[in-house]
């Protein structure tokens, strides 16, 4: 996830009428205003100043190479004259990368005392950027508006957020989600339309055989495991029962031995993320379960069961996230906390838990799973620091993908000394009854991509830029309003399908 090699594109319009010399000046201030956000600290990406586009064939042209160039993840838009928008038509057709509107200006204040018609003429964004969005508002493209002076700190850090989706986005262009056995047990929230996401998302879902993973695993060589080993011994605490010369020790072996077998099938297939199905494990001594936290560590998407909508999720999730403060794990609501004034719910999953949101250094045990029919399974067993994060998932209704948004606040659990995997409890917003009443309402699976890093305005530009319907429960929800949005999106969906 190489975030530093990426831009986005910084186009300015405008047209002919002004003469050379206001022409000349709206190429400066756009420079400007590209360079002063690309050396901004808020800003992830590169900002990638494009001359002033000034005529229907420049703006089509610059959209064919935005499309081709594949560091350009993105282009923002900004109307410093007016820019008479029919121009914009044929180039908005064909762009094919998120675009976000600047809507702003150069100078911060009018300059009361100076100001003449030569002034008027050039800063006419207030008018002209308006011009420019009813043509996006009509042909109904995907578009960000960030309102506000460009230096200021607010309007960077919107720009910021749409940034690092849109480099998800890219991401997602050419993921590669390797299934390892299918959707388990005819559960239907984690199946779907993998056609469908590859056209709408770009990824593609493909099977593979357990048994070319196990050929793989079964050639790792005794380096490559002590290598993993030693690195286990320096990253995490080790139960007893896990250290060398302990009684499970053999369990930690085979979990290298699976890791390093893991590790190169990925890496010769460039896959993104991945599923597992513990009833589809022939050949393999114990779930990859130590694997799979360490692979989401790295960046790598991961779902349980077959779940490819939540591994592809949580791999674009964790783009976004790439230097924030916070982690992105994989997670599944399990058990509640029903006390009236209390009510919580605990999260877990029966090993793979990413120790990205380790509160503290997490510990290397090994237990009995109970579930799969394997040997048992080494883990890393950690808490979950307090704060607020957010719980996404997409669903497949049928006629589309949805995306459901929970605004979580993460609490201190009570000891829990028999519970040997890695957990967070949480209050999801606006109280546990709401919450769970309008995510069942809105057909909303038991895994979930958590985040302490995003918010929910990431979800919602990413939502926008797949023409995804987006529903976020938060703490303004209310049930019969909730419900109301459930039934307009029926109607808008279906009426807009292709």
């Amino acid at each position: 996830m190489k975030i530093s090699e990426k831009e986005v594109w910084f186009v300015t319009g405008s047209q002919t009428l002004y003469g050379d010399e206001t022409l000349r000046q709206v190429a400066e201030d756009s420079k400007n205003i590209a360079q002063g956000l690309d050396v901004s600290e808020r800003i992830p990406l590169n900002v990638v100043w494009k001359p002033t586009v000034k005529s229907s064939e420049e703006i089509y042209n610059l959209c064919l190479e935005a499309n081709a160039d594949k560091k350009c993840v993105g282009v923002v838009a900004w109307m410093h004259t007016f820019s008479p928008a029919k121009m914009w038509i044929g180039g908005l057709k064909i762009l094919q990368k998120p675009l976000c509107h600047l809507h702003t200006q150069f100078n911060r204040e009018i300059p009361w005392n100076e100001i003449d018609m030569d002034f008027m003429n050039l800063n006419q964004s207030a008018h002209g950027d308006r011009e420019f969005g009813h043509i996006v508002s009509r042909m109904k493209v995907g578009v960000k508006v960030v309102v506000g002076y460009w230096e200021d700190e607010d309007v960077q850090r919107k720009l910021a957020v749409w940034m690092r989706v849109a480099n998800a986005w890219d991401d997602a262009r050419d993921m590669k989600v390797a299934r390892f056995g299918d959707n388990m047990n005819n559960v239907a929230v984690t199946d779907g339309d993998k056609v469908e996401a590859e056209i709408r998302m770009g990824y593609h879902v493909d099977y593979y055989p357990i048994g070319d993973l196990v050929a793989y695993v079964d050639r790792v060589s005794e380096d490559e495991i002590k290598a993993l080993l030693d690195a286990y011994d320096k990253e995490y605490e080790l139960a007893p029962n896990a250290k060398e010369g302990g009684k499970d020790r053999v369990s930690v072996v085979e979990a290298a031995r699976i890791e390093a077998g893991m590790r190169k099938f990925f890496a010769e297939r460039n896959i993104k993320a991945f599923t597992t199905n513990f009833d589809a494990l022939h050949g393999m001594h114990q779930l990859p379960g130590l694997a799979s936290q360490r692979f989401m560590a790295e960046g790598i998407g991961f779902g349980g069961e077959g779940d490819w909508k939540t591994a592809a999720l949580l791999r674009t999730m964790k783009v976004m996230a790439q230097g924030l403060k916070g982690g992105t794990s994989f997670m599944e609501d399990y058990t509640y906390n029903l006390i009236p004034g209390n009510m919580s719910a605990l999260q877990a999953h029966m090993l793979e838990v990413c120790p990205s949101i380790a509160d503290g250094k997490p510990r290397l045990e090994v237990h009995p799973l109970g579930i799969g029919g394997k040997a048992d399974p080494a883990r890393l067993v950690f808490n979950t620091p307090t704060g607020d994060g957010i719980a996404a998932t997409v669903v497949d209704t049928g006629c589309r993908f949805r995306m459901i948004v929970n605004e979580v606040k993460v609490i201190e659990p009570k000891p829990l000394p028999k519970l040997p995997v890695a957990r967070a409890l949480w209050v999801p917003q606006p109280d546990l009854q709401t919450s769970a009443q309008a995510w069942i309402l809105a057909g909303g699976t038991h895994h979930t991509s958590f985040s302490m890093a995003l918010t929910p305005e990431y979800m919602e530009d990413y939502a926008e830029i797949a023409g995804m319907e987006l529903l976020e429960i938060g703490k303004d929800t209310r049930i019969r309003e909730f419900k109301n949005e459930l039934r307009w999106n029926d109607v808008y969906y279906r009426l807009n399908q292709r």
